[in-house]
């Protein structure tokens, strides 16, 4: 039943509480008042006043914004402005491993779980020595300005040191992250051509260790890490150097020269997957990031040094890389963490042992909708253990909260008396958190306003340095990404062909371009390939890209993103699936006459309709038993299982990523040809068009994938 205001005595009395508790605190009554207004306002406006824009944050209308202190122009500069103004605050702080213990599972599995100690700290003046040294160390090595130096290493406060000390010695950075294939991590370290290769004992003794004789004109490996390293087991041209034993090379006073970089120097080159299935390498300025990190700070409301930040998401991603400088730069404490340790209930925590936001108790947290997908399944299995009395009045606080929050309030009363003891699960002190990376789905997203705190969503590319759009925390509205950031403008550009143009209603919807000071320099090393032709410059002297996202602008200019024009996805967890080098490797089969793979973003998995070949699948039939005419054949569920079985094994031959591998499939008795409408006259698969033919099959594939608590006031 409706549960109303007037009549439902919990709702009521919720109500008089909310009433109660407002006397005491105008001041929250008024921000209350405000935020309902925010929704409405103008966040952003078009330049030439046509519906394509460019659209401009208000703020920054007249002038995009390239720096947030002024003559603070590259990251080095930024560091020592931080390190001046809080050199005794805790800057990044690490969990010390006490012990690892086995611990058996109830299926009998033997699982290793950490014990954990507390956090040790180093002040921004002991980071910034540090990071003195390890420069000076990699100079005693070698290591030159302006040639590259590769990082291949986990989420760590040596990364973080690796990353400052490259910045203030001018070596351009080359990142990449850990879940990237064998092939793929040698193809970016002969490409770059570092001599020079920072990583952890952990990834030198597994996905390095068949990697290194495969790249030529390394000549330096710099580990991170306590575990001893034996020498004979790498090649034996490498030198090999503990990070500990570069900083004592680098206290040497012969060894303290130094390099500055400028603001057009290259800073980062950061590969991310490209269409092809090669990885791509970003070139990124002191500039560009400086400037798209002045626009993502502007949007985070009081950053300070009385924040703290749990850091856990690759750092070779820029979302995370960005984070971190980011609140380094307002005098955050950064406290490292995992996804195996993050919370209690984490796969690395032994029972009864506390998490890493336990212990650290942030009040920042970024994340891609995975980890927060994973919030909300971790909250909806403690309801469940519940009894029925407990669960309605989680219910009743959910509905009351989640009306407040649609209005643009909040409830204390219900903070305090439902959602105090879920907060926590992040311990219990966080304020705000940003997704990124990845779309964030509505339910979840109103979930976690709802339980924890405001929730905004950003939108950008490693080409954009990581900036784009922000949604306001104060913005309660889902599907948005909000406004363009201070440091760059959108563009819409029509795609007829997929029925997107600035005329449609009741929004203008359009190819995505991002223009600013925060776009990228290009992918390295790919002059004349065509695969800068994404990048442009106008007559104005602004850099552009094009982004192959399809948006919507909507009346207070915010962007909602609705489709995608590439065949390049980006999965929840952030890992970029090419669509065409999957469907490529599986139409080897004889199996298989056509193929179409699918990606929805808010999913962690692909799924994928086949056309079999009629032969072939009735000979795979007769030999498990089945006997049916062909469409029956095709809906029959021991068909698609023996057909995933074989297109799994094709994706092993073709070494496919794991999260390249189709999980669940659909038959189609049904040829593609352009008389239906699927395919082009060259036989281009048409995507929108089979989205649209299969929307019923999408949603039986992903159905019971997602599970959220979303409860409705009705």
């Amino acid at each position: 039943p409706r549960l109303k205001e007037e009549t439902h005595p919990l709702l009521f009395g919720l109500n008089f509480f909310e009433r109660l508790w407002g006397s005491y605190g105008n001041m929250l009554v008024c921000v209350c008042f405000v935020q309902v207004m925010l929704p409405q306002c103008e966040r952003a406006r078009s330049l030439s006043g046509r519906p394509e824009g460019p659209y401009r944050a208000v703020e920054s209308a007249d002038a995009l914004v390239t720096q947030d202190f002024e003559g603070v122009d590259t990251l080095d500069k930024l560091f020592v402005h931080a390190v001046k103004r809080f050199s005794q605050a805790s800057c990044l702080g690490t969990r010390e491993v006490l012990s690892e213990e086995e611990e058996k599972q109830p299926n009998g599995k033997i699982f290793k779980k950490l014990v954990l100690g507390d956090y040790s700290w180093m002040t921004y003046e002991e980071v910034s020595l540090a990071v003195e040294s390890f420069g000076s160390g990699l100079a005693a090595l070698g290591q030159q300005p302006h040639n590259t130096i590769a990082i291949f290493c986990e989420t760590r406060a040596e990364w973080m040191i690796t990353a400052q000390a490259c910045f203030r010695r001018n070596f351009p950075l080359v990142t990449m992250y850990a879940t990237l294939g064998e092939d793929a991590v040698a193809y970016g370290l002969n490409q770059c051509g570092a001599t020079h290769l920072i990583t952890s004992t952990e990834l030198l003794r597994t996905k390095l260790k068949n990697v290194l004789s495969a790249v030529s004109g390394l000549q330096h490996i710099i580990y991170a890490g306590s575990d001893e390293v034996c020498h004979a087991d790498y090649p034996q041209s490498l030198a090999m150097h503990s990070m500990q034993e570069v900083m004592e090379l680098g206290t040497k006073p012969e060894n303290c020269e130094q390099h500055r970089p400028t603001t057009s120097d290259l800073a980062v080159v950061m590969y991310t997957s490209g269409s092809t299935g090669k990885p791509k390498g970003v070139k990124m300025q002191h500039s560009n990031l400086i400037a798209g990190m002045a626009g993502q700070c502007e949007r985070i409301p009081g950053l300070g040094s009385q924040d703290t930040y749990i850091a856990y998401l690759p750092l070779a991603h820029v979302l995370e890389l960005t984070a971190e400088i980011s609140c380094v730069s307002y005098g955050c404490r950064l406290g490292y963490s995992s996804p195996h340790t993050l919370t209690d209930q984490s796969s690395k925590i032994k029972s009864g042992g506390k998490g890493d936001c336990s212990v650290l108790k942030p009040t920042l947290i970024a994340a891609v909708p995975e980890i927060m997908d994973r919030i909300c399944k971790n909250v909806n299995g403690k309801l469940r253990e519940m009894s029925v009395i407990q669960r309605t009045l989680f219910k009743v606080g959910y509905n009351y909260k989640l009306q407040k929050v649609s209005q643009g309030a909040d409830s204390p009363v219900c903070n305090m008396m439902f959602f105090k003891r879920v907060n926590l699960l992040l311990g219990g002190c966080v304020r705000l958190m940003l997704s990124g990376g990845a779309p964030l789905s509505a339910s979840t997203q109103r979930f976690m306003n709802v339980c924890f705190c405001p929730v905004a969503v950003g939108y950008g590319l490693t080409e954009t340095c990581g900036a784009g759009t922000i949604s306001e925390f104060s913005d309660y509205s889902t599907g948005r990404v909000g406004a363009p950031l201070i440091c760059s403008e959108i563009k819409l550009r029509d795609w007829p062909e997929g029925g997107y143009t600035s005329q449609d209603k009741p929004h203008p919807r359009g190819e995505i371009l991002i223009g600013g000071p925060n776009v990228a320099m290009g992918y390295y090393e790919s002059d004349g390939e065509g695969e800068n032709d994404n990048f442009w410059v106008d007559e104005a002297g602004q850099r552009w890209f094009c982004t192959g996202d399809v948006g919507e602008v909507h009346p207070d200019g915010c962007l909602q993103i609705v489709d995608r024009k590439k065949d390049l996805v980006k999965l929840q967890a952030g890992e970029y699936v090419s669509l065409g080098k999957v469907e490529a490797a599986l139409k080897s089969s004889p199996l298989i006459d056509n193929i179409c793979v699918y990606a929805s973003s808010d999913q962690n998995y692909l799924i994928s309709f086949v056309v079999p070949n009629q032969k072939q699948l009735t000979e795979l039939a007769k030999k498990n038993g089945v006997e049916e005419e062909w469409e029956e054949l095709c809906n029959h569920i021991k068909m698609e299982e023996e057909v995933l079985k074989v297109i799994k094994e094709i994706a092993v031959t073709s070494k496919l990523e794991r999260f390249e591998v189709p999980q669940k499939i659909c038959l189609s008795s049904e040829a593609w040809t352009p008389e239906t409408g699927l395919v082009t006259d060259a036989f281009k698969l048409k995507r929108k068009e089979l989205k649209n033919h299969y929307i019923k099959d999408i949603e039986r594939l992903y159905e019971g994938a997602q599970v959220v608590l979303s409860y409705s006031i009705h």
